[in-house]
């Protein structure tokens, strides 16, 4: 089918660590690879005294320049200053967290020497204006579109914040899918059958982890259950071995470097690369000249003491599994096949520990554990935006609710209304009555999370009913309705039963968002900061051509034969100043280049024309 209006739709895996961009291209879908070649980016934004660097760019340059190098803003999106894991974290970043409005952590850089601050939404959305730049490349056509996935248990606040950080970067943002859902979709379209076939998705990346027990048959995809953590991964399987390391080098140097930032960051970058050799080899070396002070860190890692570091994370993944097959109501002995998405997924104690917990299956391995999530995504924006073929289009997604919602009753309970796991789109109504005598406004704030204690939860949003007759205590009766669609938008609404009187809401989670005003002005911004790397590559290519320009008229007068001692010299001498010149001007501006070629041209012009 052709595709309605001017811009294409792709496919975006927003990860903590890589991300990953697929479109429909050729009667199929392509993972997209980047201007380095690699199919995955990693989601890293640098910026230094010239420019801001994303992706490879930024993180070839990281152990240079650590405190302005930004990485896991999946891990800050959508949570507040305050978090215990966000407190954790800023342990191992060598970049500075501070708390902004409303809470919101805040980025803090240098750049271009002076400092700045950023939201976990504007970094992310530079990831994502890379893989929408990417995308554009390699498609020869303007991309507009995109579904954007998110781990399973990413909770309201979190989706919203990913939904904005795509409209900073200029994306209309046409769903926001469960990573774990788009994996099933990539393994429906790649093995769907006739037969419905029950499959687990061990989704376990950088920084989170989910599993899905999903069933597929012939083109539909039925989400029956959920779980995860969003803030399990490779991350702190890495931050497991720095600590350890941080440790061994005190007790044998006496040294304490937890708080020198660039010490840290080359450490669990050593650590990062012992970690994926360790998936090959039972051992791997890490060996780190002048780590701190002049002193090196040469030292061993077992496969067996990587284990022993991470052995609760790997058993927490497992309780994870098994819970979720529960809340699917699906025997392990009737999963036919078990999915590994995510890059620890490769991990061989995670697949050894899957394999004994499914009585010696094997996990299905076609699938590329670094693309399924990204070639999903694809294939939902495909059907979303008329393109594809008939497999495509025939394709019907049902997914579920993450985390119950309800709200909150008499002596802060939560009222469930929706169970997690629940199949969306969804309605649900109960009855509620007043709590007081006399009582004449009745509020009703909206909740998410698995705590009976409201408070404990994620507020959502209020509403209230007011100027209700007054009436003894538990006499006026509202009917509450909860109403769920495919997007997973949520409206609630209350009516009173003797009146008729009916309020609702439609619940986006301002609270803690950014404000429509924010989002603009990130925007400009964003504009801002794309002209200004425009700006920064012309300058890079006047500087080069001028470059480029002498080098070769050295070299050729050098090497002709019908140039005189004199000519030799005044080009000698020229060459000598520009090499000079060039030193104090690296970052001069455009017409400084081109003023320069202009005065070279004058030297060495005449010494050509004469050897004509």
């Amino acid at each position: 089918m052709a595709r309605k209006g001017d811009g294409r739709a792709i496919g975006i895996d927003l990860g903590t660590t890589y991300s990953c961009v697929a479109a429909w291209r050729h009667d199929r879908i392509e993972i997209i690879p980047n201007d380095q070649g690699n199919r995955t980016t990693p989601s890293h934004v640098a910026f230094t005294a010239a420019e801001r660097l994303i992706g490879d760019a930024a993180k070839n340059q990281v152990a240079e320049n650590p405190i302005n190098t930004v990485f896991d803003a999946k891990r800050l999106i959508g949570r507040k200053f305050s978090d215990s894991t966000v407190q954790k974290d800023m342990i191992f970043w060598p970049f500075k967290v501070i708390p902004g409005a409303d809470g919101k952590p805040i980025i803090v850089v240098t750049y271009k020497g002076e400092e700045r601050e950023f939201s976990a939404e504007e970094i992310s959305s530079m990831v994502l204006t890379k893989m929408k730049d990417i995308a554009e490349a390699y498609l020869g056509s303007t991309v507009t579109d995109a579904v954007v996935t998110v781990p399973a248990y990413f909770n309201d606040s979190q989706r919203q914040a990913t939904k904005d950080a795509g409209t900073i970067a200029g994306l209309k943002v046409m769903r926001i899918i469960n990573e774990p859902t788009a994996a099933a979709i990539a393994y429906g379209l790649d093995k769907g059958g006739d037969v419905a076939k029950d499959v687990l998705i061990f989704d376990l990346g950088g920084g989170t982890f989910d599993v899905s027990v999903a069933t597929i048959e012939d083109g539909l995809v039925e989400v029956k259950a959920t779980a995860g953590d969003t803030h399990l991964g490779g991350h702190d399987m890495d931050n497991r071995m720095v600590n350890h390391f941080l440790k061994e080098f005190k007790s044998k140097t006496g040294k304490d470097i937890s708080g020198n930032s660039r010490a840290v960051r080359r450490l669990k970058s050593a650590c990062e690369r012992a970690k994926r050799i360790l998936s090959s080899n039972l051992e791997a070396q890490i060996q780190i000249e002048s780590l701190f002070e002049g002193i090196d860190l040469f030292t061993t890692v077992t496969r067996a003491k990587f284990v022993y570091l991470n052995m609760d994370l790997f058993k927490k993944c497992m309780e994870l599994v098994e819970s979720c097959l529960s809340d699917a109501n699906v025997e392990k002995s009737s999963v036919d096949e078990v999915v590994l998405v995510g890059g620890s997924s490769r991990i061989p104690k995670v697949q050894q520990m899957l394999k004994e917990l499914f009585g010696g299956k094997e996990a299905y391995k076609t699938i590329n554990p670094d693309e399924a999530v990204a070639y999903g995504a694809a294939v939902l924006s495909t059907k979303l935006s008329g393109e594809g073929n008939g497999k495509v289009q025939k394709l019907i997604l049902l997914d579920v609710t993450p985390l119950s919602l309800g709200i909150e009753t008499n002596e802060d309970l939560m009222s469930v209304y929706v169970p997690r796991n629940s199949p969306i789109p969804t309605r649900k109504e109960k009855i509620h009555y007043t709590m007081y005598d006399n009582q004449t406004d009745v509020k009703f704030p909206v909740y998410e999370g698995e705590r009976s204690k409201s408070k404990e939860n994620n507020l959502l949003g209020e509403f209230t009913l007011h100027d209700i007759p007054p009436a003894p205590r538990g006499v006026s009766k509202f009917k509450v309705c909860m109403d769920i669609d495919a997007n997973g938008i949520m409206n609630v609404s209350a009516e009173h039963i003797t009146t008729g009187m009916k309020k609702s809401i439609t619940i986006t989670n301002d609270k803690g968002r950014l404000s429509k005003e924010d989002i603009e002005r990130m925007i400009g911004d964003a504009e801002k900061y794309k002209l200004e790397d425009g700006e920064f590559r012309k300058k890079v290519e006047a500087r080069c051509a001028l470059e480029d320009y002498t080098y070769d008229m050295r070299d050729t007068i050098r090497s002709a034969a019908k140039v005189t001692a004199a000519d030799k010299m005044k080009m000698e001498d020229a060459f000598e100043s520009f090499t000079q010149w060039l030193k104090s001007n690296q970052h001069a501006e455009i017409y400084v280049f081109k003023d320069k070629m202009k005065e070279l041209q004058t030297i060495f012009n005449p010494i050509i024309a004469k050897m004509m």
